[in-house]
């Protein structure tokens, strides 16, 4: 059993996961109070590389931001996994250990990976903190995107993801924002080795 929080309802969860497991903005993943493992897709606006650039809307990115936190907490509670994208901000904001470094005091530790890796048309590198995860599994062969995830045809303004190579698409937002099938179905194996009964038994090895 595993949780998927802060979701699109119309990505891949539901397909996954049984509904009463499945929370969307709707339904509010900040009430989620246990007791299985999660799969956390906060949202990233706030926390990107686009963060400074002004909003219509200061109460809702502030809303927004507050999300990542929630959700850094369930998974430190409940053990499993937080995606967010390469550099996000909230890295710094509350150290959590950059990739290839030792295991926070959550026992907590953050991987990189490509999402073109999965199905995703653009590259999409990603920083998925894990909790209460020993093993990754197979990862899937290195591919090659279709796509860029922003920027223009010529030279674009600071931040705005440089110059599209030749032969590359610019990604549409629904394409940005799209969980692949395959990613999804990973994150969720890996979640499922922080099961409650998984932590007890590591608890006690210790």
């Amino acid at each position: 059993m595993v949780a998927a929080l802060y979701i699109d309802p119309r990505g891949p969860y539901p397909k996954l996961l049984v509904a009463h497991n499945c929370y969307d903005e709707k339904r509010d993943a900040r009430t989620y109070a246990g007791p299985w493992p999660v799969v956390a897709h906060p949202p990233c606006g706030p926390w990107g590389r686009l963060r400074q650039l002004p909003v219509p809307n200061r109460e809702r990115r502030d809303y927004e931001r507050g999300l990542a936190l929630e959700a850094l907490g369930q998974v430190r509670r409940w053990g499993g996994c937080l995606e967010h994208p390469r550099y996000s901000a909230l890295w710094p904001t509350c150290g959590l250990p950059l990739p290839g470094e030792l295991p926070d005091a959550f026992g907590g530790v953050t991987i990189e990976i490509d999402q073109v890796d999965f199905g995703h048309v653009a590259r999409k590198s990603t920083w998925i903190y894990l909790v209460g995860v020993r093993h990754l599994g197979e990862l899937p062969p290195h591919a090659q995107p279709t796509h860029w995830v922003s920027g223009g045809r010529t030279r674009c303004r600071k931040g705005s993801g440089g110059i599209v190579p030749a032969g590359i698409k610019v990604c549409s937002a629904p394409q940005r924002r799209r969980t692949p099938l395959a990613f999804a179905k990973w994150l969720v194996q890996l979640a499922q080795q922080a099961s409650p009964l998984s932590r007890a038994e590591s608890t006690r090895s210790r």
